[in-house]
């Protein structure tokens, strides 16, 4: 006896509450199946009833009640796959409520399971008997036939029959596709993927599946794109489906960078970046270099020739010179509109950052780190953090455009970036650097390795920030610094990514280290000494330093003055010492003079890339040549009458200088 009736009266109201009867043209049938489709409890089916302007809808609440706890235990049971206790309820069930099509496919589910195929279609059968639209059964009947009767056209009817029903079921689409793809019937699963893909991108199963089945087809580049989105659309990193479409990714993306194409890519953007600037580039190896590879432009080196060194120890390096030919590309943009700037990091700047960070050198000091060791750490830093001052924020400009513009070098990319991701994450989590870096800079260099890794993800679907230990702070201003890139992406004008630069170096409170230069201000505007200085010393980036400027300039001046054989570098280094010294008492001078003697009598060497400390001068770092430069001319000024002793053969250079000097030159 029913316990429950519900009952409509079919007028306007009603059609507002089952829409699909009204775009039926008001067909009754329509009406019986929304209103079942509507009262079904989980497996149980009320009874309706259109009797003229009446819909009665009836259910049996106390049985749905009773056996719903049981159907329950089966469903548990079945999950732990406890066959035998799911069919001790199971079939007492059916035999009471036979027409119930749910209990059909489920016993048909279990006894698929144990391997009894033959009953386990006849319960499927009896459960379409019941329910032709039980979407579960017809997929399964299709699995069956599909697996175990390896009868692809009986599959695909039931397929295609459940397809009907509901069409836009995207993972029953995506499972046939799986099914098929088990079979070996690679093309007929991938037109199955296809369609679960289309109505719904951001399945991840579906995305991996077109992603094997690409790659047992031999499209291994397809197949690569596809285990990347299907990375991208994988909420939990935790997910089996995201490791295995890691690894998927890793496999693939290595083999395909054995391959040619991305030599082939290179020279085709080299040949055109070629005939856009009027200058050959050249490539060498380099291990020696601070990164893992860097453009050179012509200009900055007195060349007829661009040059990108790159370092052979790092892989997939097909991408990191690409990555430096849309350097030279973004500057090239730029110059053609007249807005190109050179980013400044010299001398000033890092005496600024030294006296900065001065109360870290004395910690560091205390703790019995060597005059040496504090010295080439402070230059590390300062050259570190400028470094990524000025290509992090271009950085992403230039993945972007790799991304989006070659689609086969994606492998190349990906492969290099994961591993420069990594560098930069254990750059700023490391324990020793975290104690010894100073906070600020610290701070800095991993909200810009937060930036890039939350880059990769977008591009890739790699997501690693959580192994950055990072703040919310830093995760907060990270991704702030990440929607203001986005705000550049789509409409980039040429030369904008200074602004980021410029923007993000003062977010940072790291812009006292660096400056953005017009370069054609730049490179024609007279030179003070201060800046000749600065690119007499060695330049970290082989970007910022006019040298072909200062050497015209410099040989204008000597070209002047008639002078053959003085050395260029000593004489502007002592215009820097006259400078220094113009306003010290002779006996101040005097004292430095003994100090830099006492230096000398361990040996001064003019090679590059050493360095002194002068205590009495803690402001500057001294090249051999440099410190040579402040020996003769504290000696010339205070101890003129010993100068001889010392055997420093750079009178003529001292005339120059003093010439240079009065002349405020």
């Amino acid at each position: 006896m029913f316990k429950m009736r519900i009952v409509h009266y079919i007028d306007d109201f009603l059609l507002e509450l089952f829409p699909k009867y009204l775009n039926s043209n008001k067909n009754k049938d329509i009406l019986k199946e929304e209103l079942t489709s509507y009262y079904t409890f989980g497996p149980y089916l009320p009874s309706v009833t259109i009797d003229n302007e009446w819909a009665i809808i009836d259910l049996d609440v106390p049985k749905i009640l009773e056996l719903e706890s049981d159907f329950n235990k089966v469903v548990s049971f079945c999950e732990k796959k406890k066959f035998v206790e799911a069919k001790k309820l199971l079939i007492p069930l059916i035999e009471k409520n036979p027409t119930i099509s749910e209990y059909h496919r489920i016993l048909g589910q279990i006894l698929s399971d144990e391997g009894d195929q033959e009953e386990a279609i006849n319960s499927l059968i009896d459960a379409l008997k019941w329910n032709p639209k039980n979407g579960f059964a017809l997929v399964m009947m299709g699995n069956i036939f599909a697996k175990h009767k390896n009868d692809i056209e009986t599959a695909l009817k039931y397929y295609n029959q459940a397809l009907k029903i509901k069409p836009d079921d995207h993972i029953a689409v995506n499972n046939i596709g799986a099914n098929l793809l088990q079979l070996g019937k690679i093309k007929e699963a991938i037109e199955y993927f296809k369609k679960a893909y289309t109505l719904n991108p951001n399945y991840p199963n579906t995305s991996f599946g077109l992603s094997i089945a690409y790659e047992k087809l031999g499209n291994k580049q397809i197949a690569f794109e596809y285990a990347i989105k299907s990375m991208k659309v994988t909420a939990n990193t935790q997910d089996g489906m995201y490791h295995s479409a890691y690894a998927s990714a890793i496999e693939l993306a290595n083999e395909l960078s054995k391959s040619k194409k991305g030599t082939e890519i290179f020279n085709e953007f080299r040949t055109s970046l070629e005939n856009k600037t009027g200058k050959q580039i050249k490539v060498e190896k380099d291990e020696t270099i601070p990164t893992a590879a860097k453009m050179e432009f012509a200009e900055n080196y007195n060349r007829d020739y661009h040059l990108i060194k790159y370092n052979p120890s790092y892989p997939a390096v097909e991408h990191l010179i690409m990555h430096e030919l849309v350097h030279l590309e973004l500057a090239t943009e730029a110059r053609e509109e007249n807005c190109n700037m050179l980013y400044i990091a010299g001398k000033e700047k890092k005496v600024r950052f030294i006296k900065d960070h001065e109360k870290d050198l004395n910690k560091l000091n205390k703790e019995g780190y060597s005059d040496t060791v504090i010295a080439n750490f402070i230059t590390s830093l300062y050259e570190g953090i400028n470094r990524q001052l000025y290509n992090a924020p271009i950085d992403l400009f230039i993945e972007d455009f790799l991304f989006e513009k070659y689609p086969e070098l994606q492998p190349y990319q990906f492969i290099s970036l994961n591993k420069l991701i990594n560098e930069g994450k254990t750059a700023v989590t490391d324990k020793l650097a975290e104690k010894l870096t100073p906070k600020d800079v610290l701070f800095a260099s991993k909200i810009l390795n937060l930036v890039n890794t939350i880059q990769f993800k977008d591009l890739f679907g790699i997501d690693v920030v959580k192994q950055f230990n990072a703040l919310p702070s830093e995760i907060k201003e990270a991704n702030r610094m990440w929607g203001e890139f986005l705000e550049y992406r789509k409409d980039r004008k040429p030369g904008e990514e200074y602004e980021i630069v410029k923007h993000w170096g003062e977010d940072l409170k790291m812009d006292n280290y660096f400056e953005l230069v017009d370069e054609e201000d730049y490179r024609n505007h007279p030179r003070t000494v201060e800046a000749v200085l600065q690119s007499i010393e060695d330049d970290p980036f082989g970007m910022e330093v006019d040298k072909n400027f200062k050497e015209k300039e410099m040989n204008k001046f000597l070209e002047s003055q008639n002078t053959i054989g003085t050395n260029q570098a000593v004489i502007w280094f002592m215009v820097d010492a006259l400078k220094y010294f113009e306003n010290f008492s002779t006996d101040k001078i005097k004292k430095i003079a003994f100090e830099i003697a006492m230096i000398g009598t361990q040996g001064i060497s003019p090679e590059p890339g050493k360095s002194y400390k002068v205590g009495s001068i803690p402001e500057k770092d001294f090249s051999g040549y440099h410190l040579l430069a402040y020996y003769y001319v504290s000696w010339k000024l205070a101890i003129p009458e010993m100068l001889e002793a010392l055997k420093l053969p750079y009178e003529a250079e001292f005339n120059l200088a003093k010439q240079m000097f009065n002349s405020n030159i």
